[in-house]
Order: structure tokens, then C-alpha cells, then sequence
């Protein structure tokens, strides 16, 4: 057992492209430790993960789903190859930061994007979030001229988004939630050739 899989509350990001480490950056900002993954070995991106900083840890994917949470920062054609790593998801919460640009609304028999992704993760509770900033914008300290960014969330499941709305704002994020996945996650959805409303609108929150 590593330290990290002791410790209550423990994270991971899966995918190390430009938004993983943007979300890297966020913890490492605030000293939080995160496990990151990908497909490839772990060696490989170590250097990436150690520039970030030192509670940025490479590891295998088999490993990082063990993290009690779990941003989902792949492409969205990849999640069900994340999915494959755990039978069941129980007890997980799963952050669904894909963009589903591009990918034709029939694949996903109609559902809202995330609604689609979250049937993949058998028994596990999807949050929507993180996803509406590009990654230069969400890598930046999100103390912005005395207010917080706001970051948006939406979940069918109450407990996990005040869960991950608690992480939004130990991270230094001012948390806004939406309600359910096919209710505000559709103003933070990207699907076909549309993109939700609230996509890239860069928010400020003052206390």
C-alpha cells in the first residue's frame, strides 16, 4: 500500500494531455497530492508529471483507479477503454472533464454526453466538471482580480457533486452547480457540431 492510497480522499487524473495537465497544475498549486495516468507506461511522461511538481505522481492506470476520485481527462473515444480498468465503479467518483466535440449525437443514442460516459462506469457517480475552460485558461491560478473562477458541475448524484464542489473549492475554484446531467449538464456539453452554452465562458465569482 503506497502512502497515498492510506490517505482519506485520494485522487487521480487519467490522461496527461494539455487539460490533465492543467488539472495537475491546480493541485500542485494547492500542495494536493494527485496520481496521474495514462495507456503508456508511466516512464514515459515522468519528467512532464515532475515539472509540475513533486505531489505530481506518474503511475499505471491499474493504480490510479484505485483513487477514490478520478478525473476523466481523455478524449472522449477513449472512455470506455478507461471504464475497462475496474469492473465495478462502486464507490468512485468519477469527473467527466471529456468534450464530446465532433462526435455525432446517434452514437450516444441520443443521451447527453455525459449521461452516455456514465454508463460505462458501472455503479460509479459522474460529475460533470472542469470541462468548460480550454486548458490555458484552466491551468492559471484561479485567483482572479480578487474573485475565483468558477468552474460548473452537474451530477444526478447530490452527494458527489457537493463531493467534487468541496475539491473545486480546495483547489481555489469558486464551484457552481448546475443540477442534473440532462438538465445543466447540457449547458456544459459538447455534442455533434454544438457546443453547451456555457462553454468557454471564462466566469469570475465574487464573494
Amino acid at each position: 500500500m503506497s502512502n497515498s492510497e492510506n490517505k482519506a480522499g485520494s485522487y487521480a487524473i487519467v490522461g496527461f494531455g494539455k487539460i490533465g495537465q492543467a488539472l495537475a497544475k491546480a493541485f500542485a498549486r494547492k500542495g494536493i497530492e494527485v496520481s496521474v495516468a495514462t495507456t503508456r507506461d508511466p516512464k514515459s511522461f515522468a519528467s512532464d508529471a515532475a515539472a509540475i511538481g513533486p505531489g505530481i505522481i506518474p503511475t499505471t492506470l491499474a493504480e490510479a483507479v484505485k483513487a477514490d476520485v478520478i478525473f476523466l481527462a481523455v478524449r472522449f473515444e477513449s472512455h470506455p477503454d478507461v471504464a475497462k480498468a475496474l469492473p465495478s465503479w462502486q464507490g468512485k467518483t468519477i469527473v467527466d472533464v471529456t468534450n464530446a466535440y465532433g462526435v455525432p449525437p446517434e452514437k450516444m443514442g441520443g443521451l447527453p454526453s455525459a449521461r452516455f460516459v456514465a454508463q460505462a462506469f458501472t455503479c460509479g457517480k459522474l460529475v460533470k466538471g472542469f470541462n468548460h475552460l480550454i486548458a490555458a485558461i484552466l491551468e492559471q491560478d484561479p485567483a482572479v482580480h480578487g474573485g475565483k473562477r468558477v468552474v460548473f458541475l452537474a451530477s444526478d448524484d447530490d452527494g458527489a457533486a457537493t463531493e467534487i464542489g468541496a475539491l473545486a473549492e480546495n483547489l481555489g475554484f469558486a464551484p457552481v452547480k448546475l443540477g442534473k446531467l440532462s438538465e445543466g449538464g447540457l449547458l456544459v456539453q459538447a455534442r455533434g457540431n454544438s457546443w453547451g452554452q456555457l462553454i468557454f465562458q471564462d466566469l469570475v465569482k465574487f464573494d
